[in-house]
């Protein structure tokens, strides 16, 4: 009879790599108490298949119609997805045992940000609950954005809410190491608050990644660097080990690695892990498989 694996030790874990595996079964290798900080932007469970087209205008014998009733010639350069599609039983399921695997593996300073939109963030709230306890509930933030389509029977729907909890009773927050914001009504804070500007509060104004942005990769769901900055810049410190295990196009990876966190990104869908190789190439030490 084979043995079972035993947990990597902390000088095992793979920091500064992309892991091409299915995520709950490299959490499990990793030993407990050995991350200081967890991002994860799951799927959404849309009940869709997420997709996003890169194509090139005036190329190819295809067509489209535009503006103002105008045809375009157009090819396609890439076409990436992935599936998004399980029954909220089955999802809570799928999420909760891998952020119990996350709990496991922070440390007893460390805190995680669950990156979720309004379909499911009230489940998501009671499984975090269940999962850290009620009292380790920090902040429920709401990053707003004005893009994308137009709703005609209700309101747009244009923010997505990420839950902060923390594993203890002490959990890593520098909000002096934040980009500040200048006041909406500086005249009515003085001169010298409104020269020095405020924090952020739960509610981050922030654009999505451009259409034609240096950063855009093409991948569906791709979060801007600055959202992952802030988050990264108030919540762990340099050396800090930062892991996604829902990876997509690698941006908390490039964050980190540019605010000299240690860093390991995981994710299971080929076409994530092309795009992460290819935004990441020559800061990755390693890619597993």
């Amino acid at each position: 009879m084979p043995r079972a694996r035993s947990p990597r030790r902390a000088a095992e874990l793979p920091l500064g790599r992309i892991v091409a595996r299915e995520n709950l079964a490299e959490l499990r290798r990793w030993p407990s108490e050995s991350v200081d900080l967890v991002y994860i932007d799951p799927p959404f469970n849309t009940g869709e298949r997420r997709r996003l087209r890169s194509i090139k205008l005036n190329a190819g014998e295809t067509t489209r119609r535009g503006f103002g009733g105008r045809t375009y010639r157009f090819e396609v350069r890439s076409a990436l997805s992935y599936g998004d599609a399980r029954t909220i039983e089955e999802y809570l399921t799928f999420l909760g045992e891998r952020l119990g695997e996350a709990r496991r593996v922070l440390k007893p300073t460390g805190s995680i940000y669950v990156h979720v939109d309004a379909r499911v963030v009230h489940h998501v709230r009671v499984l975090l609950d269940r999962i850290f306890g009620a009292e380790r509930f920090l902040n429920e933030i709401i990053w707003a954005y004005d893009f994308g389509g137009r709703a005609r029977d209700r309101w747009a729907k244009k923010h997505d809410n990420i839950l902060w909890y923390a594993k203890g009773d002490t959990w890593t927050f520098q909000p002096d190491a934040i980009e500040r914001l200048p006041y909406m009504a500086p005249k009515l804070v003085g001169p010298e608050k409104a020269a020095r500007g405020k924090l952020p509060t739960d509610t981050w104004w922030m654009t999505i990644v451009p259409t034609h942005g240096k950063e855009r990769t093409g991948y569906p769901t791709q979060k801007p660097e600055r959202l992952l900055e802030r988050i990264l810049l108030a919540s762990s410190r340099p050396g800090d080990v930062v892991v996604d295990f829902f990876a997509g196009s690698g941006t908390t990876g490039v964050v980190a690695e540019r605010l000299g966190r240690r860093w390991i990104l995981v994710d299971d869908n080929p076409e994530a892990i092309a795009v992460m190789k290819k935004r990441l190439k020559g800061l990755v030490r390693r890619s597993e498989g």
